[in-house]
């Protein structure tokens, strides 16, 4: 029985677990920091206390207890291919088939240290939970949300849950009746940020910043964080009793130590199948892969997962010697339900067309249902829909 050693417990490396699993005909293990999978896209709810931490996690035991692929709850230091090795903080583990799906680490801004990001570990989630507690008690303050871009991979940037942190925190404090006590406002270096999500999206946002009454700083390349401010290239700056950034996604210092091909911005070159290019028997999908598309691409959840499918199908028709692969570029797409805590925008784009749905009221509850959606299929206890 070959065996299959899949590095990352995320949306990636749970679904190309769950795939080879499924066949029986493979020893499946996967290497992960931490003993659950995070549900990110829902973990905006915690900082304004829609949703408990244990809501945004599922127990890896349990996804087992359906698919009962081998979990090493470890570190990866190094990666070998030549040798077909993987080093790890505990132990040196080997493999036939490897797919590396850890995600990458962020672009390391001066003077980080003084902002914290929803898209950051699990846990800063709570201590943005913390920051936004301590303001509503004081009764006033000033909030500032951004994400930023890498200038080598236009993919790498996150900027959704920036936008849906904000519209979330705006209405945790109208429902608290302190809104008006507070300046809230949205940054980011991009001219237009959310452009990559259509033309309908850049008219809809700047309603709902104007609705809000969020104010706006964008266009102006962000040279560092200090105690309380953000500071911009012409050396103005905005002050703010707390920071939430978004950093952009840059290669994982792991693959520093390795001897895989990376791309200029330090994520793995792969080709339309996923396999890293030059290295037959090694995938790469997610983060850390260096996806190629149009302009507009970014890398979400959703394209994860499609890559996991792949990644999985494709390690199959190796083994039974066909060469009926699947790729991933033809299915790049932008897939979002935007909540806004008190509802929702529906965005789609592809190669051929882009549309935004205002969705009032029920698109949020659509959104607290793909949450619930996602965990059940992960354990096995709801079937999965085609394309979610």
């Amino acid at each position: 029985m070959k065996r299959v050693l899949i590095l990352g417990g995320g949306f990636a490396g749970i679904q190309t677990a769950i795939e080879l699993q499924k066949t029986g005909k493979f020893k499946v293990t996967l290497v992960s920091d931490r003993d659950y999978l995070y549900i990110y896209p829902i973990s905006i709810w915690i900082p304004v206390r829609s949703a408990e931490f244990d809501d945004v996690k599922v127990a890896l035991a349990d996804i087992r207890k359906k698919y009962p692929f081998e979990v090493i709850v470890d570190a990866v230091k190094e990666i070998h291919a030549a040798d077909r090795q993987v080093v790890c903080a505990n132990q040196t583990l080997n493999y036939d088939y490897l797919v590396v799906a850890f995600g990458a680490d962020k672009m390391k801004h001066k003077g980080i240290e003084n902002t914290l990001s929803i898209c950051g570990k699990p846990e800063v989630s709570l201590a943005i939970r913390d920051g936004i507690d301590a303001l509503v008690r004081k009764g006033s303050g000033k909030i500032a949300v951004g994400f930023g871009g890498n200038p080598k991979d236009k993919s790498a940037v996150r900027g959704g849950p920036g936008f849906e942190l904000m519209f979330n925190i705006h209405n945790l404090l109208k429902k608290r009746r302190i809104r008006q006590n507070f300046e809230l406002t949205f940054f980011a270096p991009m001219e237009e940020p959310g452009a990559r999500m259509g033309k309908g999206a850049l008219p809809m946002l700047n309603k709902l910043f104007d609705r809000y009454k969020i104010a706006k700083r964008f266009g102006k390349k962000i040279t560092g964080f200090e105690p309380g401010s953000v500071v911009f290239e012409d050396e103005s700056k905005l002050d703010a009793d707390l920071i939430l950034f978004i950093p952009a996604s840059a290669g994982h210092s792991v693959l520093q130590s390795s001897d895989l091909p990376i791309s200029e911005a330090g994520f793995i070159q792969i080709d339309n199948f996923c396999q890293v290019r030059g290295v037959p028997n090694v995938y790469a999908i997610g983060d850390i892969a260096a996806i190629e598309g149009p302009e507009w691409i970014a890398k979400q959840g959703h394209i994860a997962e499609l890559m996991g499918q792949n990644a999985a199908h494709n390690i199959i028709e190796s083994e039974n010697g066909t060469t009926n692969k699947k790729g991933y570029q033809e299915h790049l797409n932008i897939l979002c339900v935007m909540d806004t805590g008190d509802g929702a925008a529906f965005v789609f784009r592809n190669s051929t067309k882009s549309f935004l749905i205002p969705m009032p009221i029920v698109g949020h509850w659509m959104k607290k249902g793909w949450g619930m959606y996602s965990k059940l299929t992960k354990v096995g206890k709801f079937p999965r829909l085609p394309g979610m």
